[in-house]
């Protein structure tokens, strides 16, 4: 193990409880000053030399899962010890099955073409000029995040093959298991060369370290922070570094006259039931008064487990299944475990203005059979994803084809929904000229 290595290891959590925010900007800028000398070697590195880097690290992934697995159990049981949910815990856990899929991330990783240097546009200008808008790395992102250790993994990839260095900070519920983590990938790296630095984590410096990136202004190009509404807006109300501002998933559902139960049924429980802590499960369905699929979508529902919150009128359509009265606050709850809030809707137009009033931008889905109603719903429901009847849980930079993702991107800047490699990539003009002076 290299010096840096050790160097960004040997800090505990009870040293940085003792060294105060002073300390904590002084161990940022050191580590941001380190990481910014990595990335310029990054961003010269070829896609062979970081497809490389790729395959260490799963590689040490595969050699090292026990001990990481072992890692994680420790985390997880002092979660429970605290007091944390059934669905926090699974956001956390790691097992052989999770550690397959992130090896799996990264060999597609490094797979896929390598963003830089690509050509946007281009073109020759009647004066000779030639132009061309290319792909380049960030520099140096930071990444802000909670409770899930595979994020530590997946950003740490994909910054390595955008050419991109990253700080981290990945909180206390994860802290053996990411500590874990970052000692094998900086060793991955140091073991064909790229330079270790290139992933570090503030984690030893807890808050005050968090603290610290968000105002490292000029020292970090850009923070990704990753998690529930509280950590989102704390990062986006306070930091002075610019923000890609990932939003939480009040997701919804809506079910339309037309659609049958044979389709809806299998996708509901897919959305809601396969893995409900994370933010593209479903959190509330919208039923059109005349869908002949609603009872037995909600009974469905309700036999999988799910504890239905309904209004006065689904509570009609439901019959003798299980239900929960809802509150107002149900429709803009992400509850991130088996709960669903149902309302029932007159028709699109009224499935729209809810989604509207309610909606945080992340994704939105159509049950339907009634093409006119799908095209109206993709035109004018304003989310960074919008599904026609498939399952919400295929918004995930893993599904769609960018073989890991950083952040679900709610905003509307450059990014915007799943934020893959070229997402962590921003341009450069090349100007190339023979003598040329403006007149």
């Amino acid at each position: 193990m290299s010096q840096t290595v050790n160097e960004n290891l040997n800090l505990s959590d009870d040293a940085a409880g003792s060294t105060g925010p002073a300390a904590a900007v002084a161990a940022v800028d050191s580590m941001a000053g380190r990481a910014r000398t990595a990335s310029r070697v990054l961003a010269r590195a070829d896609r062979n030399w970081k497809d490389r880097g790729l395959l260490a690290i799963a590689a040490a992934l595969d050699a090292k899962r026990a001990f990481i697995i072992g890692e994680n159990a420790k985390d997880l049981a002092a979660g429970r010890t605290n007091g944390t949910s059934e669905a926090m815990l699974d956001r956390l856990r790691l097992d052989d099955k999770r550690v397959d899929g992130l090896i799996a991330a990264l060999e597609e990783l490094a797979g896929l073409p390598d963003p830089v240097g690509t050509v946007l546009r281009g073109q020759t200008l009647p004066n000779g000029l030639r132009l061309r808008q290319v792909h380049v790395p960030m520099g140096v992102i930071g990444a802000i995040y909670e409770a899930r250790p595979n994020v530590t993994v997946d950003i740490a990839g994909l910054a390595l093959k955008s050419g991109n260095a990253v700080l981290l900070r990945g909180g206390t519920a994860a802290a053996a298991s990411n500590k874990a983590l970052l000692g094998l990938i900086r060793d991955a790296l140091d073991s064909v060369g790229l330079p270790a630095d290139a992933v570090a984590s503030v984690d030893a410096y807890g808050r005050e370290g968090a603290d610290a990136m968000m105002g490292a202004r000029g020292k970090i190009d850009v923070l990704i922070p990753r998690g529930g509404r509280e950590l989102i807006q704390r990062v986006v109300t306070t930091a002075k570094v610019p923000v890609i501002e990932t939003g939480e998933g009040n997701v919804h559902i809506y079910l339309d006259e037309s659609a049958d139960a044979a389709m809806a049924v299998p996708i509901l429980l897919n959305s809601k039931t396969q893995r409900p802590s994370v933010c593209n499960t479903v959190e509330t369905l919208l039923i059109n008064a005349k869908a002949a699929a609603a009872g037995e979508v909600l009974a469905a529902l309700a036999k999988a487990g799910v504890r239905l919150h309904v209004d006065g009128r689904a509570a009609a359509l439901a019959g003798s299944t299980p239900t929960i009265p809802a509150v107002p606050e149900d429709w803009d709850t992400e509850f991130m475990d088996l709960d669903l809030a149902v309302a029932v809707v007159d028709d699109l137009d009224g499935a729209i203005g809810h989604i509207r009033a309610h909606t945080t931008g992340h994704t939105e889905a159509i049950l339907t059979n009634n093409l006119a109603h799908a095209e109206r719903f993709i035109a004018e429901v304003d989310s960074a994803a919008v599904i026609v009847n498939a399952s919400t849980r295929f918004t995930d930079g893993g599904q769609l084809g960018l073989g890991a993702e950083v952040g679900i991107s709610t905003q509307k800047m450059h990014a915007r929904g799943p934020m893959g490699l070229r997402e962590l990539t921003t341009t450069k003009w090349i100007v190339q000229g023979d003598g040329h002076v403006r007149s």
